[in-house]
């Protein structure tokens, strides 16, 4: 293993790239060097869910421009295409159609956040925005992430196109995560006001995200299959990025095109439930009983090709042919990681012993206590499509570097006032906790990054350690224990080795959840 210090300049990289180090560091050549694997595995796993590409993938024109190909579907082009969308990627995804179908499209109106067009614009990422005289009108709303009168003027004109088509029309239909609060489209008389207000009291008295989902499809013009009802009889192409683990279509953006499969009786238990039906407001009560005397009873959506473009999946994929090509045996766990972020923490840790025991016999690694206890962490986190023991029986005969990789979104249960996010404070619990055991002949790197670049209210995507962190951290003064406790990690990384542990990508775009690698090399 190389012992010498390496002197590495600024990475100049495309705009939306990594750049782990943002001046010249020094650092020991063989961290630096799983270092840099990492970034570019990260950077190929964003790569491949960002909406050009993605687009490109499911879309293209025949050559004579009359049908539009829709991955094994064709559809008959004359002047009959129109596009709506909504959500945090869909500027980038409404740029990518508007350049592959041109002026095709007679008419698009899209709902976006606040200030995406300007950031997109400072950090010089012109194939995220439309052209300068764009047939695509464009609403920004939904600040903080609320739905907010600017997102409901936009769900207005969004529901005026689709319920405008004909027959002859197709219905091109953008949707990522955010979508649901930049389409609010409360039934009157329920407002806006009153719906957000009844989501709180849920949410407040914990109410699940599929319980809120229900309720808020009930209320609503366009979530639970409304936009395709509106567009009916138009053909409606929904193509969607999930920021959802385990993809499922009614749940991102609250499925404005996927029929609702919940009833008025489903949503009066999740309301006696939390003890809400009472305190209803008179609108809610009014809206639920014309839902329940509907003679049409429940709507289909047979006139709609819905397909997920997008995910955790596709990007963790890409991610593991990169490491592959970069000499390392990749092996994907799960795409479905979530839970409290301390468990999620110990789990990688655990299994980074596990997997130095195989990887390296001779490495002090998990003692059968700790197996047991990674084994019940696992069934514990109910983690629905973990490949564990298939990749800890791969690592027994890799004998090289070794890339395990996962994605998904935990969450962080926030006891102090500080600035981070849950990458940043996934890494920071990861690195501190390897520093307590011996890996013996083994380095080991993790990384956590968010697909979006932006990682809670910071600037950075996330963060990458190494089982070096807590002896490092002391040296400068630093108390990791401190820093965890008031959720700080984002300032913990700033000081520590001049930010150069932070990941920088900016916007990048896309949101497919986060990606977590795990590095491990033998000496």
């Amino acid at each position: 293993m190389a012992t010498g210090l390496q002197v590495l300049p600024r990475l100049v990289r495309a705009p939306w790239r990594a750049l782990f180090w943002g001046q010249l560091v020094a650092r020991p050549a063989s961290g630096m060097a799983l270092a840099g694997q990492a970034q570019q595995v990260f950077e190929s796993a964003v790569g491949a869910v960002l909406p050009g590409p993605m687009l490109r993938r499911v879309l293209s024109l025949d050559p004579d421009g009359r049908q539009l190909k829709v991955r094994d579907r064709s559809f008959q082009l004359h002047q009959n295409l129109y596009l709506v969308g909504f959500g945090k990627a869909v500027l980038g995804m409404a740029a990518a159609a508007e350049e592959l179908l041109g002026q095709h499209i007679v008419q698009g109106v899209i709902s976006v956040p606040k200030g995406i067009r300007t950031a997109m614009e400072q950090a010089g990422r012109q194939e995220m925005l439309l052209k300068p005289h764009s047939r695509i009108q464009v609403f920004e709303g939904a600040e903080h992430n609320l739905p907010d009168r600017d997102a409901l003027r936009a769900a207005l004109a969004i529901r005026q196109l689709a319920e405008g088509l004909t027959a002859d029309h197709l219905l091109l239909v953008l949707i990522s995560g955010g979508g649901s609060a930049l389409l609010p489209a409360p039934i009157p008389p329920v407002t806006l006001d009153e719906k957000q207000m009844l989501t709180k009291l849920l949410a407040a008295r914990g109410a699940t995200i599929q319980e809120l989902n229900t309720i808020r499809k009930a209320l609503s013009h366009l979530k639970g299959g409304g936009l395709a009802r509106a567009a009916y009889p138009a053909q409606v192409i929904s193509l969607i990025l999930s920021d959802v683990v385990g993809d499922p279509m009614e749940v991102i953006a609250s499925g404005p095109t996927v029929a609702s499969t919940h009833s008025v009786q489903d949503c009066l238990h999740i309301l006696n439930h939390y003890g809400l039906r009472a305190a209803l407001p008179r609108s809610v009560k009014t809206v639920l009983a014309q839902a329940d005397s509907d003679p049409h009873g429940p709507h289909t959506c047979g006139h709609v090709l819905n397909m997920i473009i997008g995910s955790n999946v596709l990007a963790l994929a890409e991610a593991q042919r990169q490491a592959e090509a970069l000499g390392s045996q990749a092996v994907v766990l799960s795409a479905a990681i979530q839970g409290d972020v301390k468990s999620i923490a110990q789990f990688y840790v655990l299994l980074a012993r596990a997997a130095g025991a195989r990887l390296v016999p001779s490495t002090a690694g998990c003692s059968t206590e700790e197996d047991v206890k990674l084994h019940e962490l696992a069934a514990e986190l109910q983690l629905s499509d973990l490949y564990m023991e298939e990749a800890l029986e791969a690592l027994a005969g890799a004998g090289g570097p070794v890339c395990l990789l996962a994605g998904g979104e935990p969450t962080v249960q926030l006891q102090g006032s500080g600035k981070g996010g849950r990458n940043q404070e996934l890494a920071l619990r990861v690195g501190a906790e390897l520093g307590r055991w011996p890996l013996g002949s083994l380095d080991v790197l993790f990384l956590s990054g968010g697909t979006d670049g932006q990682d809670g209210p910071t600037e950075a995507a996330g963060a990458w350690v190494t089982a070096d962190l807590a002896r490092e951290a002391a040296a400068e003064g630093l108390d990791v224990a401190t820093f965890l406790d008031h959720n700080d990690s984002h300032s913990f990384f700033c000081h520590f080795r001049g930010g150069t542990h932070l990941l920088h990508t900016g916007m990048t775009g896309t949101n497919v959840m986060d990606i977590h690698l795990l590095f491990l090399r033998p000496h």
